[in-house]
């Protein structure tokens, strides 16, 4: 129940009126006593108006003190579902020793005889709510200038936390009203005409893996996709292979924000990708004549193309946010992609655990997709639970997996999980199909569609995955759909998986790279590179 503990006193309890604060400026902060004064008359004369505001205001939405009680007695009275008049405001703020605070018995009248009806309470109501954002606003920025003054306060810091302040008073005022109908559904019915114009079949952005797109009907717009795996299943590898296909193949502009590693080293993987040379080769520069001229002739594609990369590290969700909206509007982004999850931040705000932080960072990405309406596909970490069980069927991951937060599954439209079960020395599955060198890709929640499980190719050599080249196989009667080939066994060969460093002509190793599995790690800086 509502209660009136968290309304600010007033610094003179004999004052009747509000005096006007000032700014430094000598000018009063922004406020309507008239507007006050007319809502809490109708509100006391008109059972049925307080659910014409209740979602616009709240008592610090009022200027006067005053009026911050009266409408928070209003409110309490409401949630408690007893009638709202001059008589049962006035015994409700006798029962919580504010009356007098509040104006007395004879405000409460004047209040009520000044207004006749309720006609205008909506719009006097967001005028109001109007008013108290800008004092909130004022409030905000005066703090942050004065902070900003002091020396001992790291300015990154400040930043950080101004971002998140702000965030919050923009969400707290953020208010979509409701929508008949009719124009949704014309809406609707204009992307379904759009969808079955298209020669693919798609509603959404293709995923270019055309067995995904088949269960998806492509990446849908204001739905948030993660993609969970463990280290060494190639999470980056997918995504970069996905960017690769939307962007430089099908021409639509794509952003990825990569918190663990740098632009210089998504590009040399990208390279990798495309040009079909070893990562070792690219790292080392030892590239055969004919390689050279692989090189010269296929990194032409990935010039021009729409990709658009941040390695921000540490990035914050308020950040993601910012720069999401810039790419959005200037350059036409359809969809972000997020490496990874878990190396977000949403500093600015206080959390009482880090599980608390990455259900706020989940919930913001959400918000974001919906308000951009594109898809978003965030990257994430599993538990160690995976590598615990036993059995070929228990190293395949699962939804209560999701590293940090079960607050990630609620909020995802679809998670998706990569397996290669190869790297767990499974070279077969339960129906005797080869392994070798294959992945599957697990969609375990869909909230609009099915799920299921589509086989693809990895290609360990360019850290890069792609469809089989066989059509998909006839299941059995409740079999699961897999979509694959069972012929593939040359790309990656039988044996140990490759060493997660290399040594680069006799020096030190590199560190390790994202993906164990793969021998590419980070490369060296463009500068260093012989194109």
């Amino acid at each position: 129940m509502p209660t009136t503990n968290n309304i600010r006193k007033p610094n003179n309890r004999t004052n009747r009126t509000a005096a006007p604060v000032e700014d430094a400026y000598g000018r009063p902060q922004p406020q309507n006593l008239e507007m006050e004064q007319a809502v809490l008359g109708a509100l006391m004369i008109e059972q049925d108006a307080y659910s014409q505001v209740s979602e616009v205001l709240r008592p610090e939405s009022f200027y006067d003190h005053r009026h911050q009680l009266l409408f928070d007695a209003i409110r309490s009275l409401n949630a408690q579902q007893r009638p709202v008049d001059i008589l049962t405001v006035r015994d409700y703020l006798e029962s919580t020793n504010h009356l007098e605070d509040a104006g007395g018995p004879i405000y409460l009248m004047q209040l009520s005889q000044n207004v006749t009806s309720s006609a205008h309470i909506d719009y006097h109501a967001r005028i109001i709510a109007q008013k108290a954002l800008a004092r909130e606003l004022i409030t905000f920025s005066s703090q942050v200038q004065q902070k900003a003054f002091d020396t001992t306060i790291d300015v990154d810091d400040l930043m950080q936390e101004a971002e998140g302040k702000l965030f919050a008073i923009s969400q707290q005022n953020l208010k979509k009203d409701y929508t008949q109908i009719n124009p949704v559904i014309h809406e609707a019915y204009e992307l379904l005409q759009k969808a079955a114009a298209r020669r693919d079949g798609l509603s959404g952005l293709s995923s270019g893996f055309p067995h995904i797109d088949k269960l998806t009907s492509g990446w849908q717009n204001s739905d948030l996709i993660i993609i969970a795996a463990r280290p060494a299943m190639g999470k980056t590898a997918f995504v970069l292979s996905m960017a690769k296909k939307i962007a430089v193949d099908n021409h639509v502009p794509c952003a990825m924000f990569s918190l663990e590693m740098s632009n210089v080293q998504l590009v040399n993987r990208l390279i990798v990708n495309v040009c079909e040379i070893t990562g070792d080769k690219i790292k080392s520069g030892q590239l055969e004549p004919y390689e050279w001229g692989q090189l010269d002739n296929r990194i032409r594609q990935l010039y021009d193309a729409p990709i658009y990369l941040d390695d921000t590290p540490s990035l914050s969700v308020f950040e993601l946010r910012t720069k999401a909206r810039r790419l959005v509007r200037e350059h036409g982004v359809k969809i972000i992609l997020i490496d990874y999850l878990q190396l977000m931040n949403a500093s600015g705000m206080s959390f009482g655990s880090r599980q608390e932080e990455v259900s706020n960072i989940s919930r913001s990405l959400k918000g974001l997709a919906k308000e951009l309406n594109i898809p978003i596909i965030a990257l994430s970490q599993l538990n160690r639970s995976v590598e615990k069980r036993e059995g070929d069927d228990g190293k395949r991951p699962q939804l209560s997996d999701l590293r940090e937060s079960g607050a990630i599954e609620q909020d995802a439209d679809m998670v998706c999980f990569i397996h290669r079960p190869e790297y767990y020395k499974i070279y077969q599955d339960e129906k005797g199909h080869d392994m070798h060198g294959m992945a599957e890709f697990i969609i375990a929640k869909h909230r609009n569609g099915a799920v299921d499980t589509v086989r693809l190719k990895f290609r360990n050599e360019y850290a890069r995955f792609q469809d089989t080249d066989e059509d998909a196989y006839i299941p059995m009667p409740g079999e699961t759909i897999t979509f694959g080939s069972a012929l593939n066994t040359n790309d990656v060969p039988d044996g140990p998986p490759l060493p997660s460093s290399q040594s680069v002509g006799g020096g030190e190793p590199l560190p390790p790279a994202d993906d164990q599995n793969t021998p590419f790690g980070p490369p060296p800086s463009m500068g260093d590179m012989p194109f």
